[in-house]
């Protein structure tokens, strides 16, 4: 049966047929499900994308193609399906480097069509040429070079099936000359993977560790969320009584809600989460690499089990035990492995059945005294913040918490919303803040840590899913790298809300000059017109917050404006200008200067 969107035919043509290289591409696109991509037009490809339309294929141009490929990411993220971004041959294909090492680290299925100069004029130093393969090397899983016209289809194919298998980024790169001209061909189908749960024998292993577990903890990482197994995960942890924490960034993969949730490892985590883990003889960490930013010591607290057990389960073997050292590895599906580990342990006489009750007991304990001190901590108390929060109080304007923020956004936030955070020392408190009920709600740029990431990814999640509330935060900073594409949200009725912390400084790198250099700052101040007045330029709404009890109806009348009227809002929060922990303790250290004229320095 045929599907149509805007009244295209959906339905990719079968058997061998006479066709141009343009229609291969596009029609390869539609057997695949592709509705959305997001980039800018060009001459490099314009003959394929005269058809897009009719395809019933809907190209959404942007402000920048950094922001296209960041859209991409957001976009497969959310549907679990590809992320699409294209672009003209050499600087629109630079451009998105970025957002494709981003996609990478994020396990996203994005395929980057990178349209290249003409064969005839390789090497010769044209206009726009580019080596582009080198280019996404150490980021893509799969690079598909189309050497022939004929072969068009075949590339495409590829490129579509090893960014499901591998989950990750993949390229398909097309001289521009290889667009056009008559070719016969056929359009490959989708070949997809059936992941099993992993080896019997290891299997095996795994649930015997758990079942002599006195304390047993899970991990439950973006693989979760991936597989979709969410559900499977928490049948799992309820047969063992087990506390789940989240993985470092991954706070949609376990619901806040259920009572052995304890919230999120790593940097600005749950303490909760830290203590209970410390506590753990066995660790199962499902589907995760167990990344070694997602496990440093954090509140002053080295809190990774030592003498723990750790069973692994990555559907990536090349992940099993190369950060931590572990007992048992599964190279499996995170859903599939729960499943199994889960039947194995029915029925079944479990040590850690003995203590559940006082186990019980310690979770909620230990939940209970962070929800304590996150309460009460309203600002931070070092003596750099404390200076600095005096010196805006005998300034003009209110000057808000940023913690006391967090907290009233956390409380207003919709049912089924979607959260992206940029990079940055606001941002990246909030992970102490964002708690979910459902998989695929939590983007972050993972472990490539790049700014103007939030609020392109929000709207290529939006794009994804029109019918939930969709929210970016962001620093100054960082926003100042991408509020362009408040444009793009407002051109193409992609509604978003933005919130973006005022501080008017590159915080994280601050602090470093703070603990490391006696407050002596470089390059670190952002002084700036209104964010709420520049969206209003752009065709947006723009809110200003200096009145905490104005944060938590602000969100609410922009998540209101965005789901009922199709508005974008910008709402702007003047923050003080103290800081939180520093981002990279582990990689400064105190300077020792050796030339005289620096001595004064240390």
């Amino acid at each position: 049966m045929s599907k149509k969107k805007n009244g295209a035919d959906r339905t990719a043509v079968s058997g061998v047929q006479k066709m141009t290289p343009s229609e291969a591409f596009v029609e390869t696109m539609v057997a695949n499900g592709v509705t959305d991509m997001f980039g800018i037009m060009g001459s490099a490809f314009m003959d394929a994308m005269d058809i897009f339309a009719p395809a019933g294929i809907r190209l959404v141009p942007v402000v920048h193609e950094q922001g296209a490929g960041h859209m991409a990411d957001g976009y497969a993220r959310v549907s679990g399906r590809h992320g699409m971004v294209i672009g003209q041959n050499g600087p629109g294909i630079s451009n998105c480097v970025t957002a494709i090492a981003a996609a990478f680290w994020a396990h996203s299925p994005v395929v980057i069509v990178t349209p290249e100069a003409g064969t005839m004029g390789t090497g010769l130093g044209g206009f726009q040429e580019a080596n582009q393969l080198p280019m996404f090397q150490e980021f893509t899983k799969y690079q598909g070079h189309v050497n022939n016209p004929k072969r068009m289809a075949e590339f495409t194919g590829r490129c579509f099936d090893r960014a499901m298998s591998e989950m990750g980024p993949t390229q398909l790169n097309i001289p521009r000359d290889y667009f056009y001209g008559e070719i016969e061909t056929e359009i490959p189908q989708p070949t997809r993977l059936d992941r099993g749960p992993g080896g019997e024998t290891s299997l095996n292993e795994a649930a015997e560790l758990l079942a002599q577990a006195e304390f047993p903890v899970i991990v439950s990482g973006g693989g979760v969320v991936m597989a979709d197994g969410v559900e499977e995960c928490t049948a799992l942890a309820e047969r063992l009584g087990a506390p789940v924490v989240n993985s470092y960034l991954h706070n949609d993969s376990f619901p806040a809600s259920h009572p052995l949730w304890t919230g999120p490892l790593g940097y600005q985590g749950s303490k909760a989460a830290m203590k209970l883990i410390s506590q753990a003889d066995v660790v199962l960490a499902l589907g995760t690499r167990l990344g070694p930013f997602g496990t440093l010591p954090q509140h002053g607290m080295d809190y990774w089990p030592k003498n723990a057990k750790i069973i692994q389960i990555d559907a990536d073997h090349k992940m099993l035990g190369l950060v931590k050292k572990i007992s048992v590895g599964i190279c499996g599906d995170a859903k599939a492995a729960a499943v199994a580990l889960t039947e194995r342990l029915e029925g079944k006489s479990l040590v850690c059945d003995a203590n559940r009750a006082a186990r019980g007991e310690k979770i909620d304990a230990e939940k209970a005294a962070w929800e304590k001190e996150l309460d009460e901590w309203t600002h931070e108390r070092d003596a750099f913040s404390l200076d600095m929060i005096a010196e805006q109080e005998g300034e003009d304007g209110n000057w808000l918490h940023p913690r006391q923020v967090l907290r009233e956004l956390e409380k207003a936030m919709p049912d089924d919303v979607m959260v992206s955070t940029d990079i940055g020392n606001i941002n990246s408190v909030a992970n102490s803040y964002l708690r979910f009920e459902k998989p695929r709600s939590f983007l972050a740029p993972m472990s490539f840590g790049n700014c103007g990431y939030a609020l392109p990814t929000i709207i290529g999640a939006k794009a994804a899913a029109p019918e939930r509330p969709a929210i970016a935060y962001a620093g100054d900073g960082a926003w100042g790298m991408s509020l362009g594409e408040i444009m793009t949200a407002v051109r193409h009725d992609i509604p978003v809300t933005a919130v973006v912390f005022h501080n008017r400084q590159w915080g994280a790198e601050k602090k470093n000059q703070v603990d490391f250099y006696n407050r002596r700052f470089v390059a670190g101040e952002l002084e700036s017109e209104s964010f709420a007045g520049i969206a209003q330029a752009m065709g947006a709404e723009g809110i200003v917050v200096d009145k905490l009890e104005e944060v938590g109806p602000a969100l609410q009348r922009a998540v209101a404006a965005q789901m009922n009227e199709g508005k974008t809002t910008v709402i702007e929060i003047m923050c003080t200008r103290e800081l939180g922990d520093p981002f990279r303790r582990d990689a400064l250290s105190k300077p020792v200067r050796l030339l005289d004229k620096y001595k004064d320095y240390v």
